[in-house]
């Protein structure tokens, strides 16, 4: 439903509308790369980041005790963001700059959100992997979903059809159509642990069918379970979140669900008790990403989606 923007003469939103993922890429991309390195026997999620990239420890005792799975379980310490694209206007140099933000926590003694943790997450597995996320996500992940209209960086014939994110006056100087909204992922390329994924809500409930069905026909069940089960006290699994309370995913979800949100507007979130997936895509940010009112839209949302399945017997 909707619109683009609020122009009346912007185009409808239509079901084959991409959307820009922002955070949930996390899950799509990242972790969905993670579960199948760790499948495969390619990844071992205790081994110290350090080990992978040494330029994360920098002779720091503490840094050093950080592993793969603290990075998944945002229980690293690091801090949940830095406008690293200030300072450093390569991918080469952002990438330094994130590999050097100072822990605000030791390993492993809390769980806070951590985008920082999840573009040093996305960069080790590049490492080990060889290849970049996108294309590693593209043969291993959407293309044997049949995911076709997901993708990093989509190319240029298909960004008028995109929903424009956010009108950036502070850092572009531009309209942000099609390409990706997050600043630190824009420095990266468009393609980062963190955010870079464009995708439609046909795509997403086909990624979500998947998780629903133990992984099939891209991973075994048990990788599955264990990267969706809560790691710890706080709400979060495995690069996936749970419900909390109150949770953004509304009052029915059970406490097997696991989801994602991300700042653009967008979430998707999965209860393998009633087999049911939820998408919600927007582009809440624009103009100028001020508006916080999806905090209330989402709750009532999915409140509105599994009411409406209760009355029809569902």
């Amino acid at each position: 439903m909707g619109r683009f923007t609020y122009d009346a003469n912007s185009p409808e939103i239509t079901a084959e509308t991409m959307f820009d993922l922002a955070s949930v890429s996390k899950v799509v991309g990242t972790t969905a790369m993670a579960m199948l390195l760790y499948e495969r026997g390619h990844l071992d999620l205790d081994v110290p980041v350090a080990g992978i990239i040494p330029q994360f420890a920098r002779g720091n005792a503490r840094r050093q005790s950080v592993t793969v799975r603290m990075l998944l379980a945002h229980s690293s310490g690091l801090p949940a963001y830095v406008r690293l694209y200030r300072d450093a206007p390569t991918r080469e140099l952002l990438l330094e700059a994130a590999l050097a933000v100072p822990l605000e926590a030791d390993p492993d003694t809390r769980a806070a959100y951590s985008d920082i943790g999840f573009i040093i997450l996305g960069a080790a597995l590049e490492r080990i992997a060889d290849e970049s996320l996108q294309s590693f996500c593209g043969r291993e992940v959407f293309g044997p979903l049949g995911m076709n209209h997901t993708t990093y960086c989509p190319p240029a014939p298909l960004r008028a059809n995109i929903p424009p994110t956010q009108d950036d006056r502070e850092f572009r100087g531009r309209v942000i159509q099609g390409e990706v909204q997050d600043e630190n992922a824009s420095v990266l390329g468009g393609v980062a642990g963190h955010a870079g994924i464009f995708s439609n809500a046909g795509d997403l409930a086909t990624f979500a069918h998947c998780m629903l069905q133990g992984g099939r026909p891209i991973l075994r069940p048990d990788t599955v379970e264990l990267f969706t089960r809560r790691h710890g006290a706080g709400s979060r699994a495995l690069g996936w979140d749970t419900p909390s309370t109150p949770s953004q995913s509304g009052k029915y979800f059970s406490p097997r669900s696991f989801g994602h949100l991300g700042y653009t507007g967008t979430s998707l979130w999965i209860d393998p008790e009633r087999r049911l997936a939820i998408v919600l895509l927007t582009n809440r940010t624009w103009p100028d990403t001020r508006s916080e009112l999806i905090k209330q839209v989402r709750p009532q949302f999915h409140d509105a989606v599994v009411e409406s399945l209760k009355e029809q017997g569902a």
